[in-house]
């Protein structure tokens, strides 16, 4: 059987002091005038007997209870553990616990949200895998909520996004420092993400004095068979590009075997840049994908410094990624 938790009561009857005073000490009420020596032996027998504060009735006695609640479908995702990593490494800094409620993509987050509300949660992040709009239930309106990767329908909620267009921007603007000028979108089909980085890679083009040619961008789902199918189509053309920037990294993996295919050679024949950096793909594509990286850790923290008020009327941001170069451009 456990052993029975230690109370205050017993920290009092050790060294023969009244529960009082033993409580002052631990909550260090500065309003209390206590003896520096009487506060070091509270506190070698909180160490000796193994004291630990009881949460709950802390929370009561405060009315805080120093949680916070992570909703998310990014729990299985390649992405979703720098955005976990980086809200809970923020939130432990300043004492408290982020709380995790999986769901998938087709569930509806109203479950989720009321667990989190039951137990007193101070603020909310919802977070999800693809940069997409959500709607939230009703209840979320009872605590501050930041959203994460997703926009709000509603325009309700702040979110904190990627900066889409700067990642497309990067990505041509290496290609083009490189020398490429025909240089191919492989865009993925998803409204949010496509918009800006097809509007990076236009920028890019423009600066360098180039006129955006409407076959060398073409769109499709965010996987390898249509990066292949895309690639393949492009590089028949009788003026194939000389580089490709492909939305995800899964779509270059396709752009690869087209290459192949193709009998033409990366990077020599044809520069692959991709996006996302996920690394079991990107690393190990032989030759290894140069690629654009998304801030996930940067966007998790930022979520807890905004729910805690380290950034005053926040309204919505967007962060930017860097570049990773490998072997590929």
């Amino acid at each position: 059987m456990p052993s029975r938790r230690v109370s205050m009561d017993d920290i009092a009857r050790r060294l023969g002091l009244s529960r009082s005073t033993v409580s002052f000490v631990i909550n260090d009420r500065s309003d209390i005038r206590i003896a520096e020596e009487t506060k070091r032996r509270v506190w070698e027998a909180v160490a000796e007997l193994g004291y630990r504060p009881h949460a709950a009735a802390r929370a009561l006695a405060s009315q805080r209870t120093h949680l916070l609640g992570l909703v998310t479908d990014i729990a299985s995702s390649p992405f979703g553990g720098g955005i976990i990593t980086g809200a809970q490494r923020a939130a432990w800094a300043r004492g408290q616990v982020l709380l995790i409620v999986s769901v998938s993509p087709d569930d509806s987050a109203d479950t989720a949200l009321e667990m989190l509300l039951e137990r007193r949660v101070e603020g909310l992040i919802y977070a999800t895998a693809g940069h997409i709009g959500v709607k939230l239930p009703t209840a979320a309106a009872e605590v501050p909520v930041v959203l994460v990767h997703c926009e709000d329908l509603d325009g309700h909620y702040p979110s904190i996004l990627p900066d889409e267009e700067h990642g497309g921007y990067t990505a041509t603007r290496r290609l083009l420092d490189t020398g490429h000028r025909r240089i191919g979108l492989l865009n993925i089909d998803a409204p949010y993400p496509a918009a800006g980085r097809r509007a990076g890679y236009e920028r890019a083009l423009r600066e360098a004095g180039i006129e955006v040619d409407p076959a060398l961008v073409s769109s499709g789902p965010a996987h390898a068979g249509a990066g292949y199918e895309l690639a393949r189509a492009m590089l028949e053309l009788p003026d194939r590009p000389t580089a490709l920037f492909c939305g995800t990294d899964r779509m270059a993996m396709g752009a690869f075997d087209a290459i192949r295919e193709a009998s033409l050679r990366i990077p020599e024949d044809v520069a692959v840049v991709g996006f996302d950096d996920q690394e079991i793909v990107a690393a190990y594509l032989r030759p290894a994908l140069t690629t654009i990286a998304l801030p996930f850790e940067e966007m998790g923290a930022a979520a807890v410094e905004i729910l805690n008020g380290d950034v005053a009327e926040f309204s919505g941001a967007t962060m930017p990624g860097w570049l990773v170069e490998r072997d590929s451009a």
